[in-house]
């Protein structure tokens, strides 16, 4: 058994299409129409083959609830890592990414928190070498 997807609730399609894709540059692999919403699903550049990000309407009112507790808690949703956390953050930055928590070394690795303009917390990771 392998991971094949991650999902993410969103509470814009659109917004969270742009965020993901101009903002953290990860690349559109499945873009298809089902309704009123889209099956939306990222890859990032790096593993284009790897594990995708579906960006799933967030229409459930548990969902909600979810996400914005979390959200106000400061628990980010998930985590992707990245080789330089001090670059990736100034570059996020300089995009206009909002960050609720700048990087910190916590224990063998250095974490940083985002908001991506969906209703969630995104944290970004660099682990010891």
């Amino acid at each position: 058994m392998r991971m094949y997807a991650k999902s993410i609730l969103v509470d814009d399609q659109a917004r969270a299409l742009a965020f993901y894709t101009e903002k953290l540059r990860f690349q559109v692999k499945h873009d298809i129409p089902m309704g009123a919403f889209r099956w939306l699903a990222l890859v990032s550049p790096e593993e284009p083959d790897g594990v995708e990000l579906l960006l799933e309407p967030n229409q459930h009112l548990a969902g909600r609830a979810f996400q914005k507790a979390l959200k106000a808690d400061g628990i980010p949703w998930t985590a992707f890592s990245v080789d330089d956390i001090e670059a990736e953050a100034e570059r996020l930055e300089a995009e206009g990414v909002t960050f609720a928590q700048a990087p910190v070394k916590v224990g063998e690795a250095i974490m940083a928190t985002f908001d991506d303009t969906c209703g969630n917390l995104i944290q970004i990771i660099q682990l010891a070498r």
